[in-house]
Order: structure tokens, then C-alpha cells, then sequence
């Protein structure tokens, strides 16, 4: 596959194309400087390898990936996310409550 510059590759706000990357007689690839950057990988950052036999492969940043865990986790039990929201929480007000003026 031919190299495409960077310039040429606009897309939605939020979606990028960084280039191709060859894989190395180790299997290793180097994730170009503009997507490091943007990420905020460094090294010994940690990435998890997704794939998908129909689609290929993804990296995700191992906070990310936390991130969206918490986020999930927080769905399903209705207790709070990181940033101390309660997403399933809607407050109520019962009978009890109102006979006392609570």
C-alpha cells in the first residue's frame, strides 16, 4: 500500500487517518508521532490490540479502556462513574418523604 501524506486526509471532526505503518520482521509497527501525540502515548504507555476477523485491528490506551469499563460497570450496577455521577440515578421523592416535609 502506498503512503498517503497526512494533509490529504480530512475527515468527520473527531475521526483521523494517520498513514500506513509497516510491520517489522518482529511484528512490530511505530505508531506515527501525530497519533502518539494526540493520544498522549509515551513510552510504556500500554495498549490492548482489538480484533476483528471481518473489520482488522484497533489500539486502545489502556485509560481508555478503563475508562469505558467504569463507564459500563457503572451502567449495569447504578453506582457512579470516575467523575462522581450516578448515571442511573434519578432522585424521588416517596410518600414518606413528603409527610415528613423532607
Amino acid at each position: 500500500m502506498k503512503d498517503i501524506p497526512q494533509k490529504d486526509m480530512k475527515g468527520p471532526i473527531g475521526k483521523h487517518i494517520f498513514g500506513s505503518v509497516k510491520v517489522g520482521e518482529k511484528g512490530q509497527i511505530v505508531i506515527p508521532k501525530a497519533a502518539r501525540d494526540l493520544f498522549q502515548i509515551v513510552p510504556g504507555s500500554t495498549l490492548l490490540v482489538l480484533g476483528d476477523e471481518n473489520s482488522g485491528l484497533a489500539l486502545i490506551t489502556d485509560e481508555k479502556l478503563q475508562m469505558a469499563i467504569s463507564a459500563m460497570a457503572a451502567s449495569v450496577l447504578g453506582t457512579h462513574t470516575p467523575n462522581g455521577e450516578n448515571p442511573t440515578h434519578t432522585p424521588t421523592t416517596t410518600t414518606q418523604n413528603r409527610e415528613e416535609g423532607n
